[in-house]
């Protein structure tokens, strides 16, 4: 089962508002999920964003990809980099 990390879309419309979710990549997009890890909003000037850390770590260690713009969304939080520091730290 390939899990992904991606962008559900929620608000009304015109007014985007994405919940970060853990799924399966056969599950629509605004469908079934796993877990929800985090929520982006990017109506606001700085993009607010919020994410469960631990939890992303998690499922990043168990192999989740994440698609693209929530690569970036983790890149921009700081989260890759821990999680890349994590996967290649001399043990």
């Amino acid at each position: 089962m390939a899990v992904k990390i991606r962008l559900t879309r929620m608000g009304s419309k015109k007014k985007p508002f994405y919940r970060i979710n853990v799924a399966d990549s056969r599950a629509p997009r605004d469908g079934r999920f796993i877990e929800t890890v985090g929520t982006y909003n990017p109506l606001v000037a700085e993009n607010q964003v919020t994410l469960k850390e631990e939890r992303v770590l998690d499922w990043l260690a168990k192999g989740a990809q994440p698609s693209d713009t929530v690569r970036n969304i983790l890149s921009k939080a700081g989260v890759m980099e821990k999680f890349h520091n994590a996967k290649y730290a001399k043990k």
